[in-house]
């Protein structure tokens, strides 16, 4: 039943001036283009303080490393990622009592850190790499949040103790605080000491949980907090000491201080979003120690970010795929095809991740000097126009490979062709620019993996597919940026003149270096440029009906059930079962493909249906998704993986025990008489008279329309459309000949169900409006012999409140009891109760983990245009 708005117009073509502007003030956007700006800062900084610092000289300085403190930084590591992995161990004891091993939290610790630490994103990279381990033990996408939440909390609590004890212990040498006394300094440190104990001591006290707009949100122990808080602070510490050990004695101040320095160099890290604060954290460093012209500390920094950051992503990255081939042990094949096996799931990920690789190998090579020996001898075998021509497409080409790596994670076939392509293109401007034969073989090794599982990326996608979001162009900005920056400090003994960018000479590194970086930012604009303004438009609802196949009219026909009628609407896409003996209604919202309902027609024809729908789903790269399903296929659904949510009851009236007799009735036996009192007569037009009366039907429509606050829903519930209109009877309440209020009707075949949809009235006409004419469609119903009246779904209705229940249904709830300002959730169940109905459930089929927020939006969007839409009155 339908209580909605005018239908949206559907989107297309290019999009405004205006449209961009308002796209790029989106969160999704403005936090990527902040993470880039706070990059692009440090990189400035960076640009500034190293002056007269050359490469050459920090070489030197990296070559008189002292072995002792490159091992007392590894060892200070190992404390680090060890007390990385208790934070996890804790936190899962916390959330999954006794479901999780603690061997399994602290390797899910090491693992996600040990990738997260170095890619960055650290939710974003984190919550996934943890969701992969954890899904071992059964825990689903909300148990993860919160072990991920808890563990956020402990090193939170653990940089603001140690930013207290550095106060107290050290007050002199805080450079920042230099405009208050060391009293002051100890009494700030002192203050936040002091608030931590008292924490600590109330939750001494008993207190395990705090309740939060009906939210039980449970707390540790004291114990356990001051547990977390300990880990935490011997975590920062080592980490710190890691650093700490290998800059040079002159240069660094006591250890209180350098704590806070480089706690603030760490936020500022994860704030930009860059891979592991590449550049952020080195800048903070180099300018709250004042050392920007010092090559011994920048090879510190260096060491740092091998010893600290590269070598745990190496042992990291080898973990998780060993992990991943135990999960996959037992679908291993016999023989020569057991390798091949193991390594299929994990292939499209490291292949991603592999080509990005690649791609900043050929740009970080295209920015360094060529080695001499390698050139002189390739002067004499090529003339200099392919090596200059070599050097400038061997860096577009890794620009190009990090676009694609996207394509290939998402496992399109299209992306594995140009990868391929590219790889070895990569492979030969490598050779020809100069004799980089490591780069070559690496490249064509990377080539010949993609080659050997052609069958991992089967989705179906154009070019289209590849186009950047805006966190991947961040991304690429920040890579672009990064290794431009080590272009200009390898060149940084050449003046610069604007005669540059025309020499052409075999020893013309730093011409080329130029020419390559403005090529570059060129591509680069004009990638972002297109992504900004070409960026996919969510599919609208069409006002216009499409055409709906034969198949699907006789199945609507011979369906006993009344929501199929909905395939009438002409907003839908249509897959038939191969015997056409069932069909599924879909729409198709951001990567979800959106069933309305159960496949319609025959039970063994539609669940094959099902797991065709999902296997077009999933070659094209999308999720699919069924929406407002019954209970009969819940196996089926099940049996592909998908979670069950439930999102409502629908309730049915048995019209064979319906009468307007009793107390339970008093209101519509009221109504009723009033009705014809007033003069309110009902009467049905049959099908063919409905599109005389469509003049009449739409001014009552415009008239209740006006009354609403936002525009007509499509997809799942019915708008006013004349085509749409004209396929069924209409019931009509007219008042002096005068039509005041109508509903189309749906009839299941057999007589077995009734049904109405586009409801809608003249506000002022009668308060008993709505009442009479539901008595009055009951009342019809039984009179023509139907078995059921189906009043549509209550939405949220019927959710578990219980503190074990399922995360969606506490949330459901709460949103149920909580949201009349948004939707009337609880009057129009308690309006359908009046019927004394039976009650029965719907739900919602889905991926589950982190694709469900996603897949929620996608569904409110395909209804309502925008998912705030969904809660308009």
């Amino acid at each position: 039943m339908q209580q909605a708005e005018t239908a949206v117009e559907k989107a297309g073509g290019r999009r405004s001036v205006q449209q961009v502007v308002v796209g790029l003030l989106e969160p999704r956007v403005l936090g990527p283009l902040f993470g880039a700006g706070l990059v692009v800062v440090a990189l400035v900084v960076i640009h500034q303080i190293s002056g007269r610092v050359h490469l050459d000289d920090i070489r030197a300085a990296l070559a008189q490393t002292r072995p002792a403190a490159v091992v007392q930084s590894l060892a200070l590591t190992v404390v680090s990622f060890a007390a990385m992995a208790l934070y996890d161990v804790m936190a899962a004891r916390r959330v999954a009592a006794g479901r999780v091993p603690d061997r399994l939290a602290a390797f899910a610790g090491l693992v996600g850190y040990g990738i997260s630490n170095a890619v960055g994103f650290n939710v974003v990279v984190g919550g996934p790499v943890r969701y992969r381990i954890y899904q071992a033990a059964g825990l689903d996408a909300a148990d993860v949040g919160r072990i991920v939440g808890v563990s956020f909390l402990a090193f939170s609590c653990g940089i603001v103790v140690l930013a207290g004890l550095a106060l107290v212990l050290d007050p002199a040498g805080v450079a920042f605080l230099k405009g208050l006394s060391a009293n002051a300094d100890r009494t700030i440190g002192a203050a936040i000491l002091v608030a931590f104990a008292a924490v600590i001591l109330w939750l001494s006290r008993g207190v395990r949980e705090i309740a939060l707009f009906g939210w039980r949100l449970p707390l540790p122990s004291a114990r356990s907090a001051l547990a977390q808080i300990l880990v935490a602070v011997i975590d920062i510490a080592a980490a710190a000491g890691a650093l700490y050990v290998l800059l040079p004695a002159d240069v660094a101040p006591g250890f209180a201080t350098f704590l806070l320095l480089f706690v603030a160099a760490i936020a500022a890290g994860v704030l930009s979003h860059a891979p592991g604060g590449l550049g952020v954290l080195e800048a903070t460093i180099l300018v709250g120690l004042g050392a920007g012209t010092r090559p011994d500390v920048v090879a510190a920094l260096i060491v740092f970010r091998l010893v600290y950051y590269a070598i745990p992503l190496a042992f990291a990255g080898v973990a998780l795929l060993a992990f991943e081939a135990y999960r996959a042990r037992a679908a291993v094949l016999s023989g020569s095809r057991r390798a091949a096996s193991v390594m299929r799931p994990v292939v499209a990920p490291l292949s991603a991740t592999l080509v990005f690789c690649g791609g900043v190998v050929l740009l970080l090579s295209g920015n360094l000097p060529a080695e001499d020996e390698r050139i002189g001898f390739l002067s004499h075998v090529l003339p200099l126009p392919f090596a200059e021509a070599s050097h400038l497409l061997a860096s577009l080409v890794g620009l190009m490979l990090i676009v694609l790596a996207r394509g290939l994670y998402r496992r399109i076939a299209l992306a594995r062709i140009a990868s391929i392509l590219l790889l070895l293109a990569g492979a030969c401007f490598s050779l020809l620019k100069g004799l980089d034969w490591e780069e070559a073989a690496i490249l064509m090794l990377v080539a010949g993996l993609l080659f050997a599982y052609p069958k991992v990326f089967y989705r179906k996608g154009n070019w289209r597919s590849f186009r950047p979001t805006p966190t991947w162009l961040a991304l690429i900005v920040i890579v672009l940026s990064v290794l431009t920056l080590v272009g200009f400090l390898a060149y940084r003994h050449v003046e610069y003149q604007s005669s540059l960018w025309w020499e052409f000479a075999w020893g013309g590194d730093a011409p080329r270096f130029l020419r390559t970086t403005l090529a570059l930012v060129v591509v680069a604009a004009a990638l972002s440029i297109d992504a900004l303004i070409n960026r996919p438009h969510q599919p609208r609802p069409s006002k216009t009906p499409q055409p709906v196949p034969d198949a699907v009219r006789r199945l609507v026909a011979q369906s006993s059930d009344t929501h199929p009628a909905l395939a009438l609407l002409g907003d839908k896409r249509f897959m038939l079962s191969p015997d056409g003996k069932a069909f599924i209604m879909y729409g198709i919202a951001g990567r979800s493909w959106i069933t309305l309902g159960d496949p319609v027609g025959e039970a063994e024809a539609a669940r094959g249906l099902v797991w065709q729908f999902a296997e077009a789903a999933d070659r094209a790269g999308a999720r699919a998704v069924f929406y407002a399903i019954g209970p009969d296929l819940l196996t089926t659904y099940l049996d592909l993986g998908l979670a069950i949510l439930k999102t409502g009851e629908v309730a049915r009236v048995d019209l064979a025990r319906f009468s307007l007799q009793g107390s339970a009735r008093q209101d519509f036996r009221y109504a009723e008489k009033r009705a014809e009192r007033e003069g309110l007569d009902f009467s049905v037009v049959p099908q063919a008279d409905v599109p005389a009366v469509l003049p009449e039907l739409r001014a009552v429509s415009d008239a209740w329309l006006a009354t609403k606050s936002g525009r007509e829903k499509s997809f799942s519930l019915g708008r006013f459309d004349e085509n749409y209109l004209a396929e069924f009877d209409c019931a009509v309440i007219r008042k002096q000949g005068e039509i005041v209020a109508f509903a189309n009707l749906w009839r299941g075949s057999g007589n077995s169900e009734l049904s109405v949809d586009l409801m809608r009235y003249r506000h002022g006409v009668s308060k008993i409006l709505m009442d009479a004419l539901f008595a009055k469609l009951l009342l019809y119903g039984k009179a023509e012999g139907y078995r059921w009246f189906n009043l549509g779904a209550a939405p949220l209705a019927g959710l578990a409140d219980h503190p074990l229940a399922s995360t969606w249904n506490r949330l459901g709830t709460f949103i149920y009891r909580r949201g009349d300002e948004f939707y009337n959730f609880e009057g129009l169940r308690a309006f359908k109760q009046k019927f004394d109905p039976v009650w029965t459930p719907q739900y919602l089929a889905c991926p589950n983990g982190l694709a469900l927020p996603q897949v929620l939006v996608d569904v409110t969007s395909l209804i309502s245009g925008n998912p705030i839409r969904i809660f308009k009155r």
